[in-house]
């Protein structure tokens, strides 16, 4: 029975297979009345006319064929004033490269048709300036020191030439300020290593501080306790305390106590009994508020153990006596000088 049912299928079965057949014949029809076509590779550029702003036609920009994410790239021309502005650019500069120095030789640069040198020209500035200055530079040159704050000529002089060197060989460690920094002196206040008198000043810029070039040179030199193993690691952070306690510095009491006595047996020689230091030999005040490398006690202990040891070259192989004089006079007039 099983088998006849499959042979012989029901009424609502052969109307299912029918349908099923008629839709398939449907879409094979469909498909084979529908035209193909091949995708463009790019987009077609535009051959429509559009109307300008005042109506009249205007033939569409062409497309360079380039199209991102809807977005066409059109082959639009260069402004005219644009262009003309180039052009321009490319004469000025071909002219440039015949009349001024332009490239490069072995030896130098091709000069032009104006023979221009603008080295030359320099030299000749610095030359008429040299020459317009010479009787006033002979003169600050062979006049004692000490006149030359009490003429007002030499003075006025002394102070725009001094500034300008300070500007140009002492403002690196200096400052242009002249306040100085840490491991470099401030030139504006009263407290000097080696003296602050224009002579001592004048001095100190003609020979330099510890400089070997230099027979003339100031020269001390403070004893390595720590690298040197003059003192142990104990005693020279009792010496430390004791140095605190001489500008009222937060200090140990105890190792302070402990300290006055190596002080007076290793440094006093140099800074004095009472701390105040010594500027013939270039010990500093180690009483007063004034600290060249700082005043904490890390730095002091460093100090003590390792020693400074600090150089200031000296000028005189390298700047005029009549330059040296203005830059002392400079300084001294600071405020700072004695």
């Amino acid at each position: 029975m099983a088998g006849e049912k499959d042979q012989n299928p029901g009424k609502d079965e052969r109307i299912g297979l029918e349908r099923q057949a008629a839709d398939s014949e449907h879409a094979a029809k469909i498909a084979g009345d529908i035209p193909s076509r091949d995708a463009p590779d790019k987009p077609a550029a535009p051959k429509k006319r559009r109307k300008g702003r005042h109506g009249v036609a205007m033939n569409e920009v062409p497309s360079t064929g380039h199209e991102w994410d809807g977005i066409t790239e059109f082959d639009n021309p260069m402004p005219r004033w644009w262009l003309w502005t180039f052009y321009a650019t490319i004469v000025w500069a071909i002219g440039y490269v015949i009349v001024y120095p332009a490239f490069p030789l072995i030896s130098g640069t091709t000069s032009g048709l104006l023979q221009t040198s603008t080295r030359k020209q320099v030299a000749e500035e610095i030359e008429r300036f040299d020459q317009a200055n010479s009787a006033i530079q002979t003169r600050l040159a062979s006049v004692e020191l000490d006149e030359i704050p009490t003429d007002p000529e030499l003075s006025s002089y002394a102070a725009n030439a001094g500034g300008a060197v300070f500007r140009t060989w002492c403002a690196q460690c200096h400052g242009s300020g002249a306040a100085g920094a840490k491991g470099y002196p401030n030139l504006l206040d009263n407290d000097w290593l080696w003296g602050g008198s224009l002579e001592e000043i004048y001095t100190t810029v003609q020979h330099g501080i510890r400089d070997p070039l230099d027979d003339d040179a100031r020269y001390s030199e403070m004893p390595r306790f720590g690298t040197d193993e003059l003192l142990d690691r104990a005693q020279i952070d009792q010496v430390v305390n004791y140095v605190l306690s001489l500008s009222e510095l937060p200090h140990d009491g105890g190792k302070a106590a402990a300290g006055a006595e190596i002080f007076a047996d290793n440094c006093a020689v140099c800074h004095m009994e009472d701390g105040t230091g010594d500027r013939s030999q270039g010990a500093p005040n180690l009483a007063d508020a004034v600290w060249l490398y700082g005043n904490d006690r890390e730095t002091l202990t460093r100090i003590v153990s390792e020693g400074p040891f600090g150089v200031m070259p000296s000028w005189s192989s390298r700047l005029s006596e009549a330059d040296i004089r203005a830059v002392a006079a400079y300084v001294h007039g600071l405020g700072g000088g004695e």
